[in-house]
């Protein structure tokens, strides 16, 4: 019989970092969309969508890799790789998660709605993407911000370009971020012939990592000037500068651990983004 503790660490809920690396955007759209007073409705149903996608997202993920998962060190002791969840219980899980998003997505307007059909496919289809795309990070980027849209479009009833930009930021977060988790793979995904930035990197990974933080700052901050924001929001994203910079310490050694240990720091590159943008905005 199955237990709930393999059903829980089959949805990652044990290790919630991957939520937040996904809530963090979602939330600098409700409150910029909003201008710092987004409704509780929509912080509400976007929190609990964020946590119920994130866990959908992840047993897709393991329905894919299931064949591969026990080969490598750090997934091998997942509950479909090591049999505990059944493939048939496991594809249950993943639609009823999944209706309850959209269940809850249809109390939104229309706009949200139809937004949230490309975020189902791409929360689907990422898996898939290591297998033959070079850089899947870059389609994650696209499959975490596509919040941003669609908080844009809760609150407002559109999506302007400030949105687009917005998302071109969090997907250049999201390559530097995913690139320090593929470090930790890396000689695994070469063995198994799976695609990461690491590998397409190469000894330029350190370097592509600062690269697209470096990149994803000046988005934000061009965000910031089109939205203008002030002060408080500039010292949010020179927060995050450092952090970036000592995630490039972290890593430069390319050993897994520390590797691993800048991946899960960057909640708090998301958290300084997102408490500079809200002092801004409370303070006006």
């Amino acid at each position: 019989m199955t237990t709930l503790d393999a059903y829980w660490r089959l949805m990652r809920l044990d290790k919630p970092i991957g939520t937040l690396l996904l809530l963090w955007p979602t939330l600098w759209a409700l409150w910029l969309a909003s201008h710092g007073h987004p409704s509780l409705g929509n912080v509400t149903v976007f929190i609990l969508g964020t946590v119920l996608m994130r866990s959908a997202g992840c047993v897709m993920n393991d329905l894919a890799d299931r064949d591969v998962d026990p080969h490598v060190q750090r997934t091998a002791q997942r509950p479909l790789a090591t049999g505990a969840v059944t493939v048939k219980a496991a594809v249950r899980l993943a639609v009823l998660l999944s209706a309850l998003a959209f269940a809850l997505v249809l109390t939104r307007n229309l706009l949200t709605v139809v937004l949230s059909l490309p975020a189902l496919f791409l929360a689907a289809s990422y898996p898939l993407t290591k297998r033959f795309f070079p850089m899947p990070q870059a389609y994650l980027g696209i499959a975490f911000g596509f919040g941003i849209p669609m908080a844009f479009a809760a609150e407002t009833g559109q999506v302007p370009a400030l949105a687009w930009w917005l998302l071109l930021a969090n997907i250049s977060w999201t390559i530097a971020y995913d690139t320090e988790y593929a470090m930790v793979d890396r000689e695994d995904d070469r063995l198994l012939g799976v695609h990461s930035s690491a590998l397409l990197f190469g000894r330029w990974d350190v370097a592509m990592v600062l690269l697209c933080y470096a990149l994803a700052l000046g988005l934000l901050f061009l965000v910031g000037q089109r939205s203008g924001l002030g002060v408080p929001y500039a010292l949010g994203l020179c927060v995050a500068a450092a952090i970036s910079v000592y995630h490039g310490l972290l890593i430069r050694t390319r050993e897994r651990q520390r590797c691993f240990q800048a991946f899960l720091h960057n909640n708090w590159w998301g958290a300084a983004v997102f408490a500079g943008l809200a002092a801004d905005l409370a303070l006006r």
